[in-house]
């Protein structure tokens, strides 16, 4: 099959790309990486070229705002579009700048799913859920930022043209593993812990971390997913794990595997007014996605990856 990934060079993009390359023609859309930064410091755009090193496909170099962008797609005629791009820093309060980009390209991106009669699985997310008891389950919504309303109102649109093309939305819940790590400060806890250790540095928490809990899905897990939604009925569907777990998991799951036994460090949480204290997703049994990885699972098939992260890169 042709297949189009926008934000193909970021976290899950890539990943995408790199798990389906051999059977299919894929051409990637990403912005890349520049010195354009939000007005919170964090940069805009995180695709990196080192997460495309063992990519054989097509890159294109292109703004999804941009009508170059979408005719370079619509000249390559997709069978499949997996729509990852976007603004996606939860702490971008810039709602023009958000709204801009996520939301008011998402229809040019329908209608052109339905001009060339492809299937289009676009990202969603969790944060849509904002303090909503758990587990979160669709239909019941409260976001609490612009990026949250972004995707919330593109799972509004989406749902005004089920009739006329396969749109599947996945509300990702807490992703990490490989790929992640050029996106910098919003990387996963995971590799930030671990190569904290690796270092020798205490694990550094937010107090009361054993209290904190995440849905945290591996990217593997993640791939299924985005495989399922290919022959799922239109909708929106959670992607997690199923299973919160907390943050002090994680640094015991790590050092555990690492074979060290440093103090964790206790910080206070500096963002507690606006903070998700409990995220579980509520799985949709008629969707065929079944995730197949506990914490531990993932955190142990990531190691070897973090462990060449923290050499090659963090030590470089």
């Amino acid at each position: 099959m042709k297949i189009v990934i926008t934000g193909g060079a970021g976290f899950i993009g890539s990943q995408l790309a790199l798990n389906l390359q051999k059977e299919n023609e894929i051409l990637i859309i990403d912005k890349m990486r520049s010195g354009e930064l939000l007005e919170n410091g964090n940069l805009e755009s995180f695709g990196h070229f080192k997460n495309l090193l063992e990519f054989d496909g097509s890159l294109f170099v292109g703004d999804i705002k941009d009508e170059k962008t979408f005719k370079k797609i619509r000249d390559f005629k997709p069978d499949i579009i997996f729509h990852e791009a976007a603004i996606s820093d939860t702490t971008a309060y810039n709602q023009f700048k958000v709204l801009d980009t996520n939301l008011n390209t998402f229809e040019d991106f329908i209608k052109l799913s339905i001009e060339l009669n492809a299937k289009l699985i676009y990202a969603s997310s969790a944060s849509v859920y904002g303090d909503m008891p758990s587990p979160q389950r669709v239909g019941f919504e409260e976001p609490k930022n612009p990026y949250a309303f972004s995707k919330f109102m593109m799972d509004k649109m989406a749902k005004k043209y089920y009739d006329k093309a396969h749109i599947v939305g996945l509300r990702y819940f807490n992703v990490y593993g490989k790929g992640e790590f050029y996106k910098n400060k919003t990387a996963s806890m995971v590799v930030q812990f671990a190569h904290q250790i690796l270092a020798g540095h205490k694990p550094r928490l937010f107090e009361g971390s054993d209290k904190i809990f995440r849905d945290f899905t591996y990217i593997k897990d993640v791939i299924s997913a985005n495989l399922a939604a290919l022959d799922a009925k239109c909708g929106v569907y959670n992607v997690g794990s199923g299973k919160a777990r907390t943050f002090q998991d994680i640094v015991d799951i790590l050092q555990s595997e690492l074979g060290t036994n440093l103090p964790c460090e206790y910080i206070p949480n500096p963002y507690v007014k606006a903070y998700q204290f409990h995220t579980e997703a509520k799985l949709d049994e008629s969707f065929a996605y079944r995730p197949q990885f506990s914490l531990e699972e993932g955190i142990k098939d990531y190691l070897d990856e973090i462990k060449r992260l923290f050499e090659k890169e963090v030590n470089a």
